[in-house]
């Protein structure tokens, strides 16, 4: 697979925005591994297990492997320990922290120890919050924790072997060119991995 090519395709998805770390870690080449029994390396297992669920609920299995599956979650840790600067390694750590210390004040109780349905909304409204900031906020602020999540996410899933060939399409070698025709002409509706 093209990294440069799944990076603008990740970019595009993500509305355009992909951060340096996550840059950098695709073009030294880090690419998820499918081991859902994965031991972390950065991370303590309790973080580990956080950073689990909420890829989880970011892609979830469907009739395709969810993150989880396709081992996303080993993916981050890898990027953090590998990748991230001390830096952006705090920064992500500190935000974990405070989404398991806001989910408790919230909830009454870990993030880990609410039900699914608890969870599912706990990150979607911290998602919302988020890109509300983002997008109100000129410059930016740094990414808030839900969003690296979800950018490392999508990054690990769309440039695993499942996400580029059953998600994506993939045609190691495309056939031949044809210009400005519409999506579902091009391809069942699906966007192209490379």
């Amino acid at each position: 697979m093209d990294r440069r090519e799944a990076l603008k395709r990740t970019a595009w998805i993500m509305g355009g925005v992909i951060s340096a770390p996550a840059i950098s870690g695709i073009l030294k080449g880090c690419a998820p591994k499918a081991d859902i029994n994965w031991k972390p390396v950065f991370l303590t297992k309790e973080q580990a297990a956080i950073v689990e669920q909420v890829a989880e609920i970011i892609i979830p299995k469907t009739d395709t492997p969810g993150a989880k599956d396709v081992g996303v979650p080993a993916f981050i840790d890898q990027m953090l320990n590998e990748v991230y600067m001390k830096e952006d390694q705090e920064r992500f750590v500190t935000g974990l922290n405070a989404f398991d210390e806001e989910a408790d004040k919230e909830y009454g109780d870990q993030f880990l120890e609410l039900d699914a349905d608890q969870q599912v909304a706990f990150v979607k409204k911290k998602h919302d919050e988020a890109v509300q900031l983002e997008n109100s906020t000129n410059p930016a602020p740094p990414r808030p924790f839900v969003l690296a999540m979800k950018e490392l996410t999508m990054l690990g899933f769309f440039t695993s072997k499942v996400g580029a060939t059953e998600v994506l399409q993939y045609d190691a070698v495309p056939g031949a060119y044809k210009g400005c025709i519409p999506l579902n002409e091009a391809g069942n509706g699906k966007s192209w991995a490379t």
